[in-house]
């Protein structure tokens, strides 16, 4: 990557290496550029794959070219929009490739890595799970160009979730760590449920930024 793009990118930059599960999907256009979204499977180190979407312009390569099973490296930004469903807004998230790089197998090792700057923007959730865990949820806002901010839902874990609890609204840290994504079944009513998956940053760091 450039070191204009380093720059750029020095609040919210995102690495992943993965394979293609998805064919792509067109989702929105800009000043007639179009945009489409796709899976990544990514390998975890335990065995279990994180599913990622990834948004890429049809500027930047053939969309025809991104077909299920073909590897690529990917770098970008993890970045949310609200999406209206009915009566309320939907935080939906994916990683904006601004490479996106054709991988050999022999070449490939699964990557997943997240580095982001923002700030607290809701108050920390603490709790344990019922075999002692300590877990925190935080929902950071990444600044952008333009005045836009993304907002990015994270997890901590252990001493970091912690720290995480201390947090306020306002304060500015800096976290690191991979892009999960979570199956969970949503109750409609008595009888039916849907199933989701929510992605959020998994941390493996989070200090104060100055």
């Amino acid at each position: 990557m450039s070191n204009n793009a380093e720059n750029r990118f020095e609040n919210n930059a995102v690495v992943l290496a993965g394979e293609v599960a998805g064919t792509p999907v067109y989702s929105h256009e800009v000043y007639g550029e179009g945009f489409y979204v796709f899976d990544m499977d990514i390998p975890r180190k335990s065995g279990n794959i994180d599913t990622v979407p990834v948004m890429v312009s049809e500027r930047m390569c053939n969309i025809e070219d991104i077909k299920v099973g073909k590897l690529y490296e990917v770098v970008g930004q993890f970045r949310s929009y609200n999406r209206h469903e009915e009566k309320k807004n939907r935080l939906i998230l994916s990683v904006f490739a601004v490479e996106l790089n054709p991988v050999t197998e022999d070449e490939f090792i699964g990557e997943n890595h997240i580095d982001l700057i923002g700030y607290v923007c809701k108050e920390p959730v603490y709790r344990k799970t019922p075999l002692g865990r300590e877990i925190a949820d935080l929902l950071i806002a990444v600044n952008r160009a333009y005045g836009k901010s993304d907002y990015i839902p994270c997890i901590t874990w252990g001493r970091n979730a912690r720290f995480a609890s201390t947090l306020e609204v306002g304060q500015r840290v800096q976290l690191q760590g991979r892009i999960q994504s979570r199956e969970y079944v949503k109750k409609i009513s008595e009888d039916n449920s849907e199933r989701h998956t929510a992605y959020e940053l998994s941390a493996s760091r989070i200090v104060l930024s100055m």
